[in-house]
């Protein structure tokens, strides 16, 4: 079968959006056009970057999805570090939970991302 999977973040500036994810993801763009951008994940399965639909993100209530980034439990409170440097919003501070040391931040539209370690 022939098939690719795509997350789709919806933004409302999708410059902004894009250095946001390639500067605290450390991702290279793959696919741009004006209003969609992806970010190769791995071998068919890609993060994407939407305005084409951003005006639901002001009549959307609690956000209940998360982009989760998984890092080696080691690496957890580091990345909270240099994060929280970077001077991204944080919703959470790190905490534990039933899978280990975790923390959750916004994207510029509040979008949630959450960093977890690797099971």
């Amino acid at each position: 079968m022939n098939r690719e999977i795509v997350f789709i973040v919806y933004v409302s500036d999708i410059d902004t959006s894009v250095d946001f994810y390639r500067d605290l993801l450390g991702l290279d763009t793959g696919f741009v056009s004006p209003r969609y951008v992806t970010f190769a994940l791995a071998e068919d399965v890609s993060l994407a970057l939407w305005t084409g639909n951003s005006g639901a993100l002001g009549t959307a209530g609690t956000r209940t999805t998360e982009v989760c980034l998984n890092v080696p439990a080691d690496d957890v409170i580091p990345t909270f570090e240099r994060w929280k440097g970077k001077g991204v919003s944080v919703l959470r501070e790190p905490y534990e939970e039933v899978f280990g040391t975790t923390f959750v931040v916004a994207d510029p539209d509040r979008n949630l991302i959450r960093v977890a370690p690797i099971d």
